[in-house]
C-alpha cells in the first residue's frame, strides 16, 4: 500500500534581532539656556525627552518588525540614571527589551561608538538603527564611528529602508546632495535614520503600562570593558548673537546698494 505523500516544509529563514541607540535629550520644545558659568546648556528642572531622530529609528525598527522581517527590537541608552525613561518610551512604544549603560561621565560620539560595539558583540544584531543626529549635539558621527569599529557597511541619511531577508540585504535610500542614492548593502548593516520616514507612533495609557513592566537590563561602562576618557575639551558655551532686525526697501536699486555697501556680499 502506497502511504500518502507527506507536506514537506521548508525551514524558515531565521529572523534577526534590530538593535536601536536612543538618546535622552532636551525636549524639542524647551528654549535652550546657557549655564551663567557659560560651561555647557542648564540641564537642571528642564523637560527632557527621546531623541526625534532616535524615536523614528525605533519606528522603523518597530514597523520592520511588525513585517515580520526581525523577531525582536532592543532599544538602548547609555547616561545617567534618568535615561531608563526615556527606555521606558521606547518599551511602551513597541520595543521588546531594553539594556541601560549608567554612568555619570560625559559621553562624546566615540566613547558612545566603542559602547554600542561592545554590545553589539554581545547581542548579535543584524540591524543596527540609529537616529543620524542628535539635536543637542548635531554631532552625526556615531553610526559612521560605530560602523567603522564593527566593519560594518553603513547606510546614512536614510529616508528609505527595505530589507530582503531572501538575499540577506538592506535597499537603502539616503539624501544627498543631489537628490537620492540607492545603496544595496549586505547584512549585518549600520543604518542611520533622517527625519522623512513615518513619524512616531503615540503611545496610549494601556501601553505605557506594559512598557513599564518590560526588562530593563543594566550595565556599566566597566562590564563592556569600556574607558570612559574625552578627546574633546569644551573651553566656552555661548548663545550664538540675537539677529538685527530686517528692513525694507524701495526698489532693487537700494536693495543692491545695501547688499554691496553695507552688508558687503556682492
Amino acid at each position: 500500500m502506497q502511504l500518502p505523500a507527506l507536506p514537506f516544509h521548508f525551514p524558515r529563514a531565521p529572523k534577526m534581532k534590530i538593535m536601536v541607540a536612543v538618546k535622552r535629550v532636551v525636549d524639542y520644545a524647551v528654549k535652550i539656556r546657557v549655564k551663567p558659568d557659560k560651561t555647557g546648556v542648564e540641564m537642571s528642572n528642564v523637560k527632557m525627552s527621546m531623541n526625534p531622530f532616535c524615536e523614528i529609528a525605533l519606528e522603523e525598527a518597530l514597523r520592520l518588525r511588525e513585517s515580520g522581517l526581525a523577531s525582536e527590537v532592543v532599544a538602548v541608552s547609555m547616561g545617567p540614571h534618568q535615561c531608563v525613561d526615556t527606555l521606558r518610551t521606547g518599551l511602551a512604544m513597541g520595543a521588546d527589551r531594553a539594556i541601560h549603560v549608567e554612568t555619570t561621565s560625559q559621553l562624546y560620539p566615540l566613547t558612545i561608538a566603542k559602547l554600542l560595539q561592545k554590545l553589539v558583540e554581545l547581542e548579535k544584531p543584524g540591524l543596527l538603527i540609529l537616529g543620524k543626529q542628535a539635536i543637542d549635539d548635531d554631532c552625526n558621527q556615531t553610526g559612521q564611528m560605530v560602523a567603522g569599529l564593527l566593519k560594518w557597511p553603513q547606510g546614512t541619511f536614510a529616508s528609505k529602508v527595505v530589507l530582503d531577508k531572501e538575499k540577506q540585504v538592506a535597499v537603502v535610500d539616503r539624501e544627498v546632495d543631489g537628490g537620492l542614492e540607492t545603496l544595496c548593502l549586505d547584512l549585518p548593516v549600520v543604518i542611520t535614520i533622517n527625519l522623512n520616514l513615518p513619524q512616531p507612533r503615540i503611545c496610549n495609557p494601556p501601553q505605557h503600562n506594559e512598557g513599564e513592566i518590560k526588562v530593563i537590563k543594566k550595565m556599566t561602562p566597566e562590564e563592556l570593558n569600556v574607558e570612559i576618557k574625552s578627546d574633546i575639551e569644551i573651553v566656552q558655551v555661548t548663545e550664538p548673537p540675537k539677529r538685527k532686525a530686517g528692513v525694507i526697501v524701495s526698489s532693487v536699486d537700494e536693495l543692491v546698494h545695501k547688499l554691496k555697501n553695507e552688508a558687503h556680499v556682492i
